[in-house]
């Protein structure tokens, strides 16, 4: 019997484990090891039992300063490293503002693979940080969130499925699986446009075409010749790698 990687976890919509994925040599990832969530703040106090509950020990909270300002203060049972995946200046977003610009006429997995190519260049050090903190994580559980559990997380986790060796199309379609899970929350987003500018922006940020990891690594492995040259140009070591790729496989 074929066990599920959803997770029920009161409060949140895109909850995940890494287990149970096919590898190329034939193998299989591990469950309990690395669960991949939207903000883990919105969980109810049943949300937070089941997370403990499911053997998690340490939080890699991908959010930037600004976003948690407003989290409740908690005393949890486990480890939070906050580990910003993108954060800048304001006069950084300004330049990075225009950069994406350009983008708005492309269809929409070229336009989100393109800026996930600038995230992953201008934040190189913020990406090596993160992957590190899950490597380096205590015995137990890792959950790794953000605010939807698809863009930043996305990103951390399809670099971590590349390094426990799953194919590119099965980490895609992992990928591909948030739009769906994150619906309702896009549904109220539309919902509130208040002009047909901003539907269409919600629109395409709402997607998570497989295509785009698809190109994104196809783009890495061009520039740095893997996406193992990508991570270490970003700091993280050979240990770093083996230790993350250690997490999912034995």
């Amino acid at each position: 019997m074929l066990r599920s990687r959803d997770l029920l976890w009161d409060g949140c919509l895109n909850v995940r484990d890494l287990g149970g994925h096919p590898t190329e040599d034939g193998g299989e990832t591990r469950f309990g090891s690395i669960v991949r969530a939207d903000s883990v703040s919105q969980l109810s106090p049943e949300g937070w039992e089941a997370l403990v509950a499911y053997g998690i020990r340490t939080v890699i909270d991908l959010r930037g300063d600004h976003e948690r300002e407003d989290d409740p203060p908690r005393e949890l049972p486990v480890a939070v490293e906050h580990v910003p995946f993108m954060e800048a200046s304001e006069a950084e977003w300004e330049e990075i503002a225009e950069e994406l610009e350009r983008l708005d006429e492309l269809p929409v997995a070229d336009a989100t693979r393109e800026a996930y190519v600038v995230f992953l260049e201008r934040f190189k050090p913020n990406v090596g940080a993160a992957l590190r903190a899950v490597a380096e994580a205590r015995e137990g559980g890792v959950v790794v969130h953000c605010v939807g559990g698809k863009d930043r997380t996305g990103l951390l986790i399809a670099l971590l499925l590349h390094l426990a060796g799953v194919p590119t199309e099965e980490i895609a379609a992992d990928y591909a699986l948030s739009e769906e899970r994150l619906r309702s929350r896009h549904d109220a987003w539309l919902e509130a446009a208040e002009t047909d500018a901003e539907r269409r922006r919600l629109e395409r940020i709402a997607r998570t075409p497989p295509e785009v990891i698809m190109g994104l690594f196809e783009e890495l492995e061009r520039r740095y010749g893997s996406v193992e040259g990508y991570l270490r140009s970003a700091g993280v070591s050979d240990e770093d790698l083996a230790h993350a790729r250690a997490r999912l496989r034995d």
